[in-house]
């Protein structure tokens, strides 16, 4: 049996609107209570954040923020990677098994310009359903 094991992406909300900055803050991204919840993403966390509109990245951990709020935070050092209206891509990684990897599917939220969600679906391992979907702007 092996003991390989490999970083996937677990979750993923795509597309969610930068709503404030706190500079000023011990730190992380507050994320909406229900797109935590949605994701299956836990408080404290370590999520990778992609600023869609600059390109910066970062990692950092989830607190959670009002449900309801449609709130995305930067907070922190990290408030420096981005400014209230950018578009930030938010995912989780796990380790697993190259068995469990095999049939793996991240759980993937999409937002609109609210931060509500538009849709939550699986990726597919063969990405065949991703090909034919719109790109999202």
């Amino acid at each position: 049996m092996s003991s390989i094991t490999v970083t996937m992406l677990r979750t993923k909300i795509h597309q969610g609107v930068l709503t404030k900055t706190r500079l000023n803050y011990v730190g992380s991204i507050s994320i909406d209570q229900d797109l935590i919840e949605a994701v299956g993403l836990f408080p404290y966390e370590k999520v990778q954040v992609v600023n869609s509109n600059n390109g910066d990245r970062l990692e950092t951990y989830v607190i959670p923020a009002a449900a309801g709020s449609g709130a995305i935070e930067l907070n922190g050092a990290a408030a420096r990677n981005g400014v209230a209206g950018d578009r930030l891509i938010i995912m989780s990684y796990a380790q697993m098994s190259i068995a469990e990897a095999k049939t793996h599917q991240p759980k993937v939220a999409i937002l609109d310009q609210r931060n509500q969600i538009v849709e939550i679906f699986l990726y597919d391992h063969l990405l065949a359903e991703q090909a034919e979907r719109p790109a999202l702007i």
